[in-house]
């Protein structure tokens, strides 16, 4: 019970699916992580475990080399049923080009979730992977927000301070990496 909480806080704070990918850092405008948010929580949350199982499938069989194969459609056809029940949910805020963004993020969370060997520390994974990707991406929009009202230098403006608030924040979840030692076991 321990691994879990342990694998839970660790992938959620000290991991950071965000932070890594840097497909990602196209959708850090407000109206788009207010859909990527909670589609990319999605897709971590299906595609670490779904991954893993197919992997200890694959395994079992021995045929560990088609993963990707076999995998990679059935991640694009994830993304694709997650962005349309988003926008079924949220139909004002549609937006039709996160899939793309979708795919990267699952690809991410399924390779972390394949070096796991048991399948509550992929299912910590996915659920901490979820909502801390949902976290950061956030308090990310909040923090770009936050300079567009500020006073900031011409030279500053733009990508260099976007630059200089990831770092911030990289170094804020930093803080947090004692936390999740035992998930990567």
């Amino acid at each position: 019970m321990t691994d879990f909480l342990l694998a839970l806080i660790g992938a959620a704070l000290v991991s950071n699916l965000v932070l890594g990918l840097p497909l990602a850092a196209d959708g850090l405008r407000e109206a788009r992580t207010r859909m990527l948010g909670p589609a990319g929580a999605a897709i971590i949350l299906l595609a670490a475990p779904l991954g893993w199982l197919v992997d200890q499938l694959l395994r079992t069989l021995s045929l560990a080399h088609l993963y990707l194969f076999l995998f990679l459609p059935l991640l694009a056809a994830l993304g694709w049923a997650i962005q349309a029940m988003v926008v079924r949910l949220r139909p004002s805020e549609a937006q039709p080009d996160l899939w793309s963004l979708l795919i990267g993020i699952g690809l991410g969370a399924m390779l972390l979730a394949r070096s796991l060997e048991h399948l509550a520390a992929v299912l910590a994974l996915g659920i901490g992977g979820g909502l801390g990707f949902w976290l950061v991406m956030q308090l990310f929009s909040d923090l770009l927000a936050r300079l567009e009202r500020c006073d900031v230098p011409a030279r500053l403006r733009g990508v260099p301070m976007t630059l200089f608030a990831a770092g911030l924040m990289s170094l804020a979840f930093m803080g947090f990496s004692g936390l999740g030692v035992a998930w990567a076991r």
